[in-house]
């Protein structure tokens, strides 16, 4: 068995092992490569587990329409989560937070739309990686996750340890299309004002937030 094979028959026991509990699950996508990874690997198990996306309001176009054709080819069961307030209505009580201050910015767009959508469920999976940042060197692959309602949820990666060229092979592997800003340069996509091409090529994330002394948006940190 190559390295590989390994790593995948290992994250598809543990998505096996969370999915034999009880309770309700769902996993998280941006639609980038490794939560296409991750959404084919659960959903090998479990085809109608919610998929749930954060809609910021500044997505890429290619982001969203990958994101609808990919809902439609694999008849995903999607959930778009989506801020209390229009972007145009934030806009105009605050200015345009993401360029004045992109950490409020992700907490109205999306840390708390998220929070309030996991509030439903008891397991929730993660494309995270530790190769992906500093702030994910220490991620576990299965770690207890308190919400701001005080529940804790648990938090699964299933791919922790994968790199980012096991993830590419993955998708090649199971002819999985990718999205189309990849093709462009991009490493990290996320909204797109915050999100330009990475200027450290050992850095896949440095695209994001550039200059902004920022390296996460928040939801995968626990609630005080």
């Amino acid at each position: 068995m190559t390295e590989l094979e390994q790593k995948i028959a290992d994250a598809r026991e543990l998505v096996a092992a969370e999915l034999a509990k009880p309770g309700a699950a769902c996993v998280t996508s941006s639609f980038q490569s490794e939560c296409m990874v991750l959404v084919h690997m659960v959903r090998e198990q479990r085809p109608d587990i919610p998929v749930l996306f954060l809609e910021t309001g500044y997505h890429f176009p290619e982001t969203l329409a990958y994101r609808d054709q990919m809902t439609r080819d694999w008849n995903l069961n999607l959930t778009n989560l989506a801020a209390k307030q229009s972007v145009a209505d934030q806009e105009a009580q605050f200015g345009i937070l993401n360029q004045t201050e992109p950490t409020k910015c992700c907490g109205l767009r999306k840390v708390e739309p998220l929070f309030a959508g996991l509030a439903n469920y008891d397991i929730w999976f993660t494309a995270l990686r530790r190769e992906q940042s500093p702030t994910r060197a220490n991620l576990q692959t299965v770690e207890p996750f308190k919400l701001p309602t005080a529940k804790t949820i648990e938090k699964v990666s299933p791919l922790a340890a994968w790199t980012n060229r096991d993830v590419w092979q993955y998708l090649s592997l199971h002819q999985i299309p990718a999205l189309p800003l990849y093709d462009q340069g991009y490493t990290s996509i996320g909204c797109q004002p915050c999100t330009v091409l990475p200027f450290d090529p050992d850095n896949p994330r440095s695209g994001r937030w550039q200059g902004k002394d920022k390296l996460e948006c928040g939801i995968h940190i626990q609630a005080e």
